[in-house]
């Protein structure tokens, strides 16, 4: 088996980062053509553009690491921020969509 270089493996890993980018897009399309263009859509988009640049950027240091030490480390600090990230998109993704129910539900709430 043919091994790959770096440049190829990083070119590779580009070339389904765009994949994933262009899924990502036809589903978010998808989404807006039925719950409409709200926070809630935008929020989901934001994040989901920032987890796969994150993932991007992770798999570049990754491939550049000179030894275990330094992949451990690579490693530990992209999941302790990927941890925070996540997080703080939970508790946003959260209020965004109790906001977009709250919206989704103001026609039929009878007035008294």
């Amino acid at each position: 088996m043919q091994k790959k270089t770096v440049e190829q493996v990083e070119k590779s890993v580009e070339q389904n980062m765009e994949k994933a980018r262009g899924a990502m897009d036809n589903y978010f399309s998808f989404l807006q053509n039925i719950w409409g263009r709200n926070d809630l859509t935008e929020k989901m988009k934001t994040y989901t553009e920032k987890n796969i640049s994150a993932s991007t950027e992770y798999i570049h240091k990754l491939s550049q690491a000179k030894s275990f030490p330094e992949v451990f480390q690579i490693q530990t600090e992209f999941m302790q921020t990927q941890m925070n990230r996540f997080a703080e998109q939970a508790r946003s993704l959260g209020a965004a969509y109790n906001k977009a129910a709250t919206d989704a539900t103001k026609p039929f709430r009878i007035s008294t």
